[in-house]
């Protein structure tokens, strides 16, 4: 008669498992770094990059596979590839994209870490990049050179809030090679559309990256990002730089991301709205001098994204008079009380930062006062105006 195992071999064997068949609103979650093979040949033959079967935590589990196959419906596309942050979703397209000898050119308003990231590591890796107005599609088409195999779009721009020509950037990418490869390819920050304000395949782009911190969380309460592709090409480069880098997000993570996907689209809605009216009611503020929206006549690019967009997100800047010091802008947004200073964007919460366009933008910024970014929440406009009155009579 064999011996009885111990209670711990006992409860890591445990035969019991539940009855099929469960059903629920949300999708069960996983969590696993080892993933269990009923025997060697499956070990040997099971095909994880299809999707087909699984094989270590980090190459994918059904919680992954569920939320990697909602984003790429949000965005409009067929392939979606989940990283830790939205900056890594920047860096994984650059590395699968880009090698030694390259050249990649980044929009002069893009996210700031995009463009940190093309200065120290790829410069380190050999490969060069120029900056490029996205304003002027000539001026791009004049950058382009045998040596670039990746652009960077964003719309609007980061801060600024420019709304780019989108159709006709990549138009003039087109014209020097497609999608291929070997050719040129086109990558959006679409963090701010979030795949709501626009479909960007419809409108040429190769490859959709979006901070899934932002919208699809909305919780301000988890990192994550995502890289989107019509092109099963531009996947398999994307998807096997991501298991040789071994970027991996956790089970917990998606849940969250998961859950915010049901009421994304009413949450992006009301942010809306309450921005807009928000960046008219600014506009009459007699110490701003200028509000950067898209949604704004007058606001560059405006015409665009009016073609383009059926809603615009939370963020609005603001220009203030020259006549403020950035002292007094600081103790402006000090003074703010619902806004709360804070980097990022999208969640329940208002918030604001101010910063210092000499050295982000040194030249062409027409502007010479400081800038404020908000970034509306789900707070009442009224107590915003309010809140937003009482800190400019502070300044």
């Amino acid at each position: 008669m064999s011996e009885i195992p111990s209670k711990s071999t006992q409860l890591i064997h445990h035969p019991y498992n539940p009855p099929a068949g469960f059903d629920a609103v949300p999708p069960g979650i996983y969590k696993a770094s080892t993933i269990i093979f009923p025997s060697v040949a499956a070990l040997r033959s099971r095909d994880w990059k299809h999707k087909t079967g699984y094989t270590y935590g980090l190459h994918g589990t059904p919680t992954t596979f569920t939320l990697e196959e909602r984003i790429a419906t949000l965005e409009g596309g067929r392939f979606c590839t989940l990283v830790p942050s939205g900056l890594a979703a920047v860096v994984l397209v650059d590395m699968a994209f880009l090698k030694a000898g390259d050249e990649v050119l980044i929009p002069d308003n893009a996210y700031g870490p995009n463009k940190a990231f093309a200065h120290h590591e790829l410069a380190g890796w050999g490969i060069t990049h120029q900056f490029y107005d996205p304003m002027n599609p000539a001026d791009l088409a004049a950058r382009l050179s045998p040596r670039t195999r990746l652009v960077w779009l964003e719309a609007p721009g980061s801060i600024t809030m420019e709304f780019p020509d989108l159709p006709a950037l990549v138009a003039v990418v087109k014209a020097h090679g497609g999608a291929h490869p070997q050719g040129i390819v086109t990558a959006l920050d679409n963090t701010w559309g979030a795949g709501l304000a626009f479909n960007a395949f419809a409108l040429g782009v190769d490859v959709s990256m979006q901070a899934l911190t932002k919208y699809p969380s909305g919780g301000a309460d988890v990192l994550m990002g995502s890289v989107v592709t019509n092109h099963e090409a531009l996947h398999d480069l994307l998807h096997m730089s991501h298991m040789r880098v071994g970027f991996g997000v956790s089970g917990n993570d998606c849940e969250l991301v998961l859950r915010g996907l049901g009421s994304m689209a009413l949450r992006y809605a009301a942010q809306d709205a309450a921005t807009r009216q928000l960046a008219l009611w600014l506009q009459q503020q007699p110490p701003i001098a200028a509000v950067l929206h898209p949604a704004l006549p007058g606001s560059p690019g405006h015409a665009a994204w009016k073609r383009d967009c059926s809603a615009a997100a939370c963020l609005v800047s603001a220009v203030f008079q020259p006549g403020f010091t950035q002292p007094q802008i600081d103790r402006f947004c000090d003074s703010l009380k619902l806004f709360r200073l804070g980097y990022s964007w999208a969640g329940p919460m208002s918030l604001c930062v101010p910063y210092d366009m000499s050295s982000i933008r040194p030249k062409g910024w027409p502007h010479a006062g400081g800038l404020v970014r908000f970034s509306v929440g789900l707070e009442a406009v009224a107590d915003l105006q309010g809140d937003i009155s009482q800190a400019l009579g502070k300044a």
